[in-house]
């Protein structure tokens, strides 16, 4: 059996072998033993408040629609006809009572019952007493926060179970809000050529902060004169079954309560009153974390939460080991102050969007990285080793553990497939 992961505690070496960047069978193996198994984020439930609401989407590699049906129920149906195929819905979001396929007029009500089709005469009176033409529903729809997950094997743990530690860091995100969060606008939609993981491994990667992104660190001394050396100080977590966070503190304002020279003096009284609300609420200690300090998580498989100078979330699929397209949303409180809104958009344009100082920065840096993976035969290995010396303990921020964490939950789904292979035959 090809040996993909190296995890060797004693020597403080972790490699991870290139061909799981490039081989087209990993893929597939990825495909089966991961994305059908894992629980993957589909949407934020503000997406779609009210009964009748739908939004298209693309979900492991399959075409669903998140749905608010009549009888106030969420739920996500395969956007496939059943008589035919076609996709029922063609438009990306919406409001509607029923569904109607395009190619033979099929109509659906939005929980996915089949409501009717011309030349009814041509069908038995009992069609559809077993209801295997209506639009299948996915079993597994579940949410944590407003975050909704859908998993396609009906035999995985719940999503509580497997989000596991992670949901402490969610909680941060979502407790900077008493009327709860909110999705922003549209989805942005992107591809970037490089494979899936490299992604994954960049969203929790803040050794490459200062070298990549310079000119946005050297702008943001220049705009506050107090700021003598940017400093990005904090700590590492691996949060078991493959989630993992950096939180750690930074000099970018936070419009939730970490003001910056750049904005003005009645933003900065008001960002005063909500830091005493969060202390009356949580303490300050807690306060202090959701305020304060910068989380970049990852959920394994392929969720990313950036809560930095704006709330993000991420996630992408591959179409082959060298292509992914990524959907990304931004987040926000319900109800936020125009001011606060307006500051909060900036913030995540500048540096979080795709024409923004970091994302074309990190995509060309993991596109760089895909090209020269064609030398492979004689370069193997990829390191991330970085701070094993200190121990699992007591890494800092700009260490490795959270791409380790990744890997080890890589390694445990894809051998365990390899080995029952081996022994089967």
């Amino acid at each position: 059996m090809k040996e993909l992961i190296r995890d060797n505690t004693e020597k403080c070496e972790f490699l991870v072998h290139r061909s799981v960047f490039t081989d087209r069978e990993i893929l597939a193996r990825e495909r089966a033993e991961i994305f059908n198994k894992c629980w993957l984020f589909i949407g934020h439930e503000s997406e779609i408040p009210e009964k009748g609401d739908y939004k298209r989407k693309k979900v492991g590699g399959r075409n669903l629609l998140l749905v608010h049906s009549h009888d106030g129920e969420m739920r996500a149906l395969y956007n496939t006809c059943p008589h035919r195929g076609a996709l029922v819905c063609r438009e990306n979001s919406g409001n509607s009572r029923v569904f109607r396929c395009f190619y033979h007029a099929w109509s659906f009500t939005n929980d996915g019952q089949l409501a009717g089709m011309p030349g009814k005469d041509g069908f038995p009176d009992d069609f559809n007493c077993d209801g295997t033409k209506n639009m299948t529903e996915v079993n597994r729809l579940e949410s944590y926060r407003g975050f909704m997950f859908v998993n396609f094997d009906d035999h995985a743990n719940s999503l509580d179970e497997y989000l596991g530690n992670a949901k402490e860091y969610i909680d941060l995100v979502a407790d900077q809000s008493e009327a709860g969060m909110e999705a922003l606008g549209g989805v942005q939609e992107y591809s970037v050529r490089a494979n899936w993981k490299l992604l994954a491994e960049n969203s929790v990667d803040l050794y490459h902060g200062m070298p990549t992104h310079k000119t946005y660190f050297d702008i943001k001394q220049g705009q506050d004169p107090d700021l003598k050396k940017v400093k990005l100080e904090g700590k590492g977590v691996d949060l078991g079954n493959g989630h993992a966070v950096m939180e750690y503190v930074a000099p970018w304002g936070r419009p939730i309560a970490q003001w910056t020279p750049i904005w003005n003096e009645d933003l900065k009284k008001d960002m005063e009153k909500i830091k005493a609300r969060l202390v009356e609420r949580f303490g300050e200690e807690r306060a202090d974390r959701i305020a304060n300090y910068n989380r970049n998580i990852v959920i394994f498989p392929n969720l990313v939460i950036n809560d930095i100078m704006a709330i993000t979330a991420r996630t992408f699929y591959p179409t082959s080991p060298g292509y992914i397209e990524v959907s990304g949303y931004a987040f926000a409180p319900k109800g936020e102050d125009e001011e606060h809104r307006m500051a909060r958009n900036d913030n995540f344009l500048e540096f979080l969007g795709p024409g923004g100082f970091a994302t074309p920065d990190d995509n060309e840096a993991l596109e760089l990285c895909q090209e020269a993976y064609n030398n492979n035969q004689e370069v193997q290995w990829n390191d991330i080793s970085k701070g094993m010396v200190r121990g699992e303990d007591n890494t800092l921020a700009t260490d490795e553990i959270q791409m380790r964490s990744f890997w080890r939950q890589y390694k445990t789904r894809i051998e365990q497939s390899l080995n029952k292979e081996v022994a089967q035959t």
